[in-house]
């Protein structure tokens, strides 16, 4: 007996344009070949239950870091500045012009990235064929959240709860994703606090270098003789001289160290975070788009001018690198 194979079509409905698709076989992801809207699965919307649990968190980590920039502030003007002016009224003056630079340049990039809208996406129409071009919806998949469209450059954020264009990350930190409209914003604020918190590390270090405690040695002078056991009875007597002065510091040494050591941390962390987000920036890409990206063999555009756009360097300082990169290319070849 022969078998005869049968081969339906199936009929579905674009949601961008809604035309009626006759497909040769059932697929649960299709392009429309009138708007160009890719339907996929149906995914069923289910509303995030920790939504105001993520918004609180948010709020306490955004309450979190201003207390802490205004400790370092306020801290850094009570422990360091007296010191500071009572070496030098010169000096003095135009470190507190230096601290004011940096204390405003970081609390206003920060406030700018914190409550700053994202980016939202562009409205587009949809829904109706007469009214929907075609190709006006080339790529573009459909939010179950927003119940709208959504580019290929637009991710839906649960912890927003709305759809941010060119999303790089949530950041707790500072409350807000980190998008199209802000990121600008937030990398003048890793920038300024990196710079802030060096500025800070080093002057803590400077003043408590004049306050701190002078050192006794109980018996560093009779060390005899040479080799690694004199160096490592040296390093011991040092350690004891060092750990018994600290006991004697005033509370404003005790600030001091808090400052350099937090200073230190937050400055490692931030200069990590500030490198990878200048290393997207250069290859053209966000966090995102770079995870999406990862199985793909293309590899990304990078280019001096893609830091120079992101910035929104004017247009000779573009057409200098332009040609500098281009010899250098040719130089290489």
């Amino acid at each position: 007996m022969d078998l005869t194979v049968v081969t339906e079509d199936h009929e579905a409905t674009c949601w961008g344009c809604g035309l009626r698709l006759l497909l040769s076989s059932y697929t649960p992801v299709y392009k429309c070949g009138w708007c160009g809207a890719i339907t996929k699965p149906n995914k069923h919307k289910h509303e995030s239950k920790c939504f105001q649990w993520r918004h609180l968190r948010d709020r306490c980590f955004v309450c979190i870091l201003i207390i802490f920039m205004l400790f370092v502030i306020c801290g850094g003007v009570l422990a360091v500045y007296p010191v500071i002016f009572s070496i030098s009224y010169f000096y003095g003056i135009f470190h507190s012009t230096i601290a004011l630079i940096l204390s405003v340049s970081t609390l206003s990039t920060f406030s700018l990235a914190a409550f700053c809208c994202a980016g939202t996406p562009p409205n587009m129409t949809w829904g109706s064929y007469p009214v929907v071009g075609k190709g006006s919806l080339e790529n573009y998949t459909f939010c179950h959240y927003c119940s709208k469209p959504k580019s290929h450059r637009t991710h839906h954020c649960l912890s927003c709860g709305m759809c941010i264009l060119d999303m790089d990350h949530h950041c707790p930190f500072i409350g807000n994703c980190v998008g199209a409209a802000n990121h600008q914003y937030f990398i003048a604020f890793l920038i300024s606090a990196v710079i802030s918190t060096t500025y800070v590390a080093i002057m803590s270090l400077y003043a408590g270098f004049h306050i701190w405690p002078p050192l006794t040695y109980r018996s560093l002078g009779r060390l005899n003789g040479s080799g690694a056991d004199s160096g490592i009875i040296a390093m011991k007597e040092i350690i004891i001289a060092f750990m018994s002065s600290a006991v004697q510091l005033s509370l404003r040494g005790i600030v001091l160290v808090y400052l350099f050591v937090s200073s230190v941390s937050v400055e490692i962390g931030l200069s990590v975070l500030l490198w990878q987000q200048l290393c997207f920036v250069y290859a053209g890409k966000t966090y995102l788009s770079h995870l999406s990206s990862q199985g793909d063999d293309a590899a990304g555009d990078k280019d001096c001018r893609n830091l120079l756009r992101f910035f929104g360097c004017p247009y000779f300082a573009s057409r200098y690198f332009t040609s500098f990169s281009t010899s250098m290319k040719r130089h290489k070849k």
